[in-house]
């Protein structure tokens, strides 16, 4: 049995982009005195990983985000509130996916993680998507549906499930100390 890896190119977005939409997808709405001549600042309060940034570079992707409709701006009492879009919502959730990776411990704790799906015909974009993403991801397939990693991703496993709307009847992880045969498996992860 050889095993090999493919390699699936999953474009990079930029940095302040990716930090705003995952903000408020995460956060849900922003608020900000809106009567404050300290707008950008207050933004950055919010935002603390763009403090790293030009405060003039982060208004700009703000104006760009809502230019392209990721977001939206309005004010009401005093305050302005800064929420995604529906648009802005999916890309947020494009993006963390495509930042999705798992952690190689130091130590392998001896389990498989074996991940089983079965997804219809009529979800066949998705599927292949998965696949892609597993790839990227780290997983190697073991059989056609069924693929293995020794890693602990529960977490990662979750929101590929819900970023693509599957169900549990689709996708299931197992915890298993016997793969059966994985010598070649263990060669290719790097482990003992």
């Amino acid at each position: 049995m050889n095993i090999k890896r493919n390699n699936y190119c999953f474009k990079k977005s930029s940095e302040i982009t990716g930090c705003i939409l995952a903000g408020l997808l995460l956060g849900g709405m922003i608020t900000i005195a809106a009567t404050s001549p300290f707008f950008i600042q207050n933004l950055l309060r919010v935002f603390k990983d763009l403090k790293k940034y030009k405060s003039k570079k982060v208004y700009d992707t703000f104006y760009r985000l809502k230019e392209q409709g990721y977001v939206n701006f309005y004010e009401k009492n005093n305050q302005i509130f800064v929420s995604l879009t529906e648009k802005g919502k999916k890309k947020a959730g494009w993006m963390q996916v495509d930042n999705l990776k798992i952690n190689k411990p130091k130590r392998w704790d001896g389990k498989w993680r074996v991940l089983l799906f079965d997804i219809t015909e009529l979800k066949r974009l998705h599927r292949e998507a998965l696949r892609g993403k597993l790839i990227s991801m780290g997983f190697t397939m073991l059989q056609k549906s069924v693929w293995v990693i020794p890693y602990n991703c529960a977490k990662e496993v979750k929101i590929l499930k819900s970023f693509f709307g599957l169900s549990d009847k689709e996708i299931r992880m197992l915890v298993v100390e016997d793969i059966g045969e994985d010598g070649e498996y263990k060669k290719f992860f790097k482990i003992n």
